[in-house]
């Protein structure tokens, strides 16, 4: 019987934790990393228990695939009086092919919690200066996104709308292939905008 997502959780935690202690080291990691500077400043040792921890992982994520065992966890936002669950995928798991397809299953549900949790806000998106955004914008994103993604801080809501690979949607460099347009809905300017 495979494992399960969490227990998939509970190993990788338990490497990452021996990994820093010492426990686990690459004798090779010093071979493949090949900046010299940062070599020099890091140091051999916390290299190598970086790339000891990150070939764990590798060897998990294959195992994810061959055993087709989700990387999703269910996640809980609160906004005011609004709750939502929600699927997401896990930080170091992988998604598996029937993973996206659950994550398209939510964005329904993840759009209506937004709809009716920023109808009284203000919306901008998430930009390395804020910009305002219009309600119409959103929603034409939004059919085109894949999926979609909400957060929560205490005065402010955040909405993901995302395409692509679920593992590589968050970083810059998947773009176009893979993305995540990230908004904030807030009273007045954005206040703890969270990249």
């Amino acid at each position: 019987m495979p494992y399960t997502t969490q227990q998939l959780i509970q190993i990788l935690d338990q490497e990452m934790q021996a990994s820093w202690r010492g426990d686990r080291l690459l004798l090779s990691a010093g071979e493949r990393f090949n900046d010299p500077v940062l070599s020099l400043a890091l140091g051999s040792e916390k290299i190598s228990k970086v790339y000891a921890y990150r070939e764990f992982r590798e060897q998990v994520h294959d195992y994810q695939h061959r055993e087709q065992v989700s990387g999703l966890i269910w996640r809980e936002c609160r906004f005011r009086d609004h709750t939502l669950s929600y699927p997401e995928l896990h930080n170091q798991l992988t998604a598996i092919p029937a993973d996206k397809q659950e994550l398209r299953a939510a964005k329904a549900a993840v759009l209506d919690f937004w709809r009716a949790t920023a109808t009284e806000l203000s919306l901008w998106l998430v930009a390395d200066e804020p910009q305002v955004m219009n309600r119409e914008t959103i929603e034409q994103l939004a059919h085109d996104a894949e999926w979609a993604e909400v957060d929560a801080t205490r005065q402010e809501l955040y909405l993901g709308l995302c395409w692509g690979k679920p593992q590589e949607c968050h970083y810059r460099w998947a773009l176009p292939e893979s993305g995540c347009r990230r908004f904030v809905a807030a009273e007045r300017y954005p206040q703890n905008i969270k990249v």
